[in-house]
């Protein structure tokens, strides 16, 4: 039989699992959305704009959360307002509808991604192996099957109602069904109470690490479908997401061994210049074959970025485990949310093309802060 940390293992996997379906059916189903509405691009990005200011607003509330109770309890709640909030965004209604509901969605998600990693680290403690990057891996997978699903349901033409309304059971009868399995007694026994105050430079260093490796994970999410819908003139215009996927999983499912093997700082160093190269590509040769190989390459890239600061975070000081992600996670989710509407931004201004080279830029910015971060590493041991 499993023993209690694996079963406690298997549940949050599920829960990784989820989240990863959830949001990629959300992204994939994003040209649909501006379809239903016949938003420009520019009128895009003003909607996604709803998404980062919901991130903010949810800071004290994730944090003081996951702080005062286990971990456990915010998760549940977040998933069944991230479910319930997905399911409304395919109604379709009214514009004040979808705004309310990429409100609750935003807001939900940044509970979940405090509680959920929260619960990693908590969980890793009672694993000889680093088990950290599986988990994120298992939320690529998940990213995959959701957007394969989303692909299925373009083909046939089920309309984005019934195909939100499919996932949202689906996650229901998982979570109730792992819930009792969550790790119960992860509550920190003692830390330093959160305040709106500047954060430590280790703090601050790892945050903006997480916030542009969210502007390039988090554009590529939202922005693909368009880009080979509109750019590269392709029907089916899932195929980037569903590769950008694939490769993102395969090297998370590695990372772990990778770390041991090459070391965190290189990783950030390779990353960099993946995502530099991909972007590239798919801004210079906006064709078919190109796109696809440009997107497979950003995907390798992105993949490492939030394990492996995940980790780092593990090694601050200043507050307990679930203050120190709820602050890096106030970092991810903003730019996440906030890489997308300023996307679309550009591309109103300057077209769709050029405006990806914002991930390039992005992708550059993990040379200088990761070297500065592991300097301090060094200082202070």
């Amino acid at each position: 039989m499993f023993s209690t940390p694996q079963k406690q293992r298997f549940a949050l996997s599920s829960y990784f699992f989820l989240s990863g379906i959830c949001f990629s059916t959300f992204a994939s189903r994003i040209p649909t959305i501006k379809s239903i509405f016949t938003l420009t691009e520019g009128e895009l990005g003003n909607l996604l704009m709803i998404m980062p200011a919901s991130a903010i607003i949810g800071i004290p509330l994730s944090g003081w959360m996951v702080a005062k109770y286990n971990s456990r309890i915010p998760l549940q709640l977040g998933s069944v307002l991230f479910l319930l909030s997905l399911f409304s965004l395919g109604w379709g209604f009214s514009l004040v509808g979808l705004i309310v509901s990429l409100f609750l969605f935003a807001l939900s998600l940044r509970i979940i991604n405090v509680a959920i990693n929260t619960q990693s680290l908590s969980l890793q403690e009672k694993f000889e192996k680093k088990i950290v990057g599986k988990f994120h891996g298992i939320w690529s997978i998940g990213g995959i099957v959701g957007v394969l699903f989303s692909t299925i349901m373009l083909k046939y033409e089920i309309s984005i109602f019934w195909h939100f309304l499919m996932v949202m059971l689906f996650g229901i009868v998982l979570i109730i069904s792992m819930f009792p399995l969550l790790i119960k007694n992860d509550k920190a026994k003692s830390s330093n109470p959160f305040k709106f105050q500047k954060p430590s430079k280790y703090i601050s260093l790892l945050g903006f690490m997480v916030f542009f490796a969210a502007i390039c994970e988090g554009g590529m999410y939202d922005w693909n479908g368009v880009y080979l819908k509109e750019v590269v003139n392709q029907e089916v215009f899932t195929y980037g997401y569903l590769l950008f996927m694939v490769c993102m999983t395969i090297s998370r499912l590695t990372i772990d061994n990778l770390m041991g093997r090459f070391g965190m700082q290189k990783l950030y160093m390779v990353s960099s210049i993946l995502i530099v190269s991909g972007v590239l590509i798919v801004t210079l040769f906006p064709t078919i074959v190109p796109v696809l190989i440009g997107f497979c390459l950003v995907g390798f890239g992105v993949s490492g970025l939030f394990p492996m600061t995940l980790i780092l975070a593990g090694k601050a000081k200043k507050y307990s485990v679930p203050i120190v992600i709820s602050i890096i996670s106030t970092y991810s989710t903003v730019g996440m949310f906030l890489g997308p509407p300023i996307i679309g931004y550009l591309a109103s201004a300057f077209g769709l093309q050029r405006a990806f080279i914002t991930f390039m830029v992005a992708g550059l910015m993990f040379i200088p802060l990761s070297k500065m971060v592991f300097d301090h590493l060094k200082k202070t041991e």
